[in-house]
């Protein structure tokens, strides 16, 4: 019975081996040899950059470097964690204005999105076109500031969070991910006496983590990467300083060590081992202000297409 039953296993994978053609092999063949060519073009400039920041900076001067560091060094990574004694307290306040950020704002944008996406509400399109608006136009840098400086948010940590605290797009996209939801599921509830926010919080909430996580990373992306509102609104308090600002300002300090110079400097022999340059600066940076926020991606990965294909903005 075992052989027989193997006999015709064996018969079935021949059968279907038979029926793959050579325009298969081909396409598959071109296939994978795509999706490699697309990896390394997408994996290639991040560990390059990788090499070169863990690369001794003179060397790193003559260039060639690929994958892999030729003269191995910490000294970029020195230069910048050791050398700059407030890298830790700004490293706090990114992640901390990411975090508190992200969270206000899906709070905010999941409140006003819910309403928007209730037909019952009388000045609904009106609202939904002022958000639409807003997207395209906006008061400029100046009127921005004396706003700030009005509301009393200059060198304080609030100026991070209330500003961005709504996004007009990522209402939009809440409130098309929301609307897909059936509507029976908050009828029956209104009919057992729900209220709006019991609605909201256990029907609606937990129905919507694609899109949640999804406005949940674009937001606290780009809380991590902002820079110019520090430089605007506290860079006279320096214990609200963010990394980002104060890689740019580190980078900022650098720059005058242009590559012709150090190119000069090498041919002259003036330059010594465990010096650091722009370029190797600006590598190391790239790195330390990169790996923390990647750590994020596989925890939401998941959400983050569905969220996107689901919400996507309605015509």
């Amino acid at each position: 019975m075992i052989n027989v039953k193997g006999g015709g296993s064996m018969k079935v994978r021949r059968s279907a081996l038979s029926r793959i053609t050579a325009e298969d092999v081909i396409f598959d063949t071109i296939n994978y040899f795509l999706l490699i060519f697309l990896c390394v073009a997408t994996l290639y400039p991040f560990l390059n950059t990788l090499a070169i920041s863990l690369n001794d900076a003179t060397d790193a001067i003559r260039g060639n470097i690929y994958l892999w560091p030729r003269e191995f060094s910490w000294r970029n990574y020195e230069m910048i964690l050791k050398e700059n004694t407030n890298i830790g307290r700004a490293l706090f306040i990114s992640a901390a204005r990411a975090v508190v950020g992200a969270g206000t704002s899906v709070f905010a944008c999941l409140m006003i999105a819910y309403t928007l996406s209730r037909r019952e509400f009388v000045l609904r399109k009106f609202f939904i076109k002022f958000l639409v608006l807003t997207m395209y136009f906006s008061g400029g840098m100046i009127p921005v500031y004396l706003l700030m400086r009005s509301l009393g948010l200059i060198n304080n940590f609030l100026v991070y969070i209330l500003p961005g605290m709504v996004g007009a797009y990522n209402v939009m996209v809440m409130r098309s991910y929301i609307e897909g939801i059936p509507e029976s599921l908050v009828e029956a509830a209104k009919i057992d006496g729900a209220s709006e926010y019991r609605i909201l919080f256990t029907i609606i909430m937990p129905l919507s983590l694609p899109v949640i996580a999804t406005i949940i990373l674009f937001v606290a992306v780009g809380q991590w990467n902002s820079w110019i509102d520090t430089m605007l609104y506290c860079s006279s308090r320096q214990e609200l300083s963010t990394l980002q600002f104060e890689l740019q300002k580190l980078l900022s300090s650098t720059r005058t060590m242009t590559s012709a110079t150090a190119d000069s400097a090498e041919a002259l022999g003036l330059l010594e081992k465990g010096i650091v340059t722009p370029n190797s600066l600006r590598a190391a940076m790239t790195i330390i202000a990169t790996v923390p926020i990647l750590f994020s991606y596989p925890f939401l990965q998941k959400y983050f297409v569905q969220g996107l294909t689901l919400g996507g903005v309605k015509g």
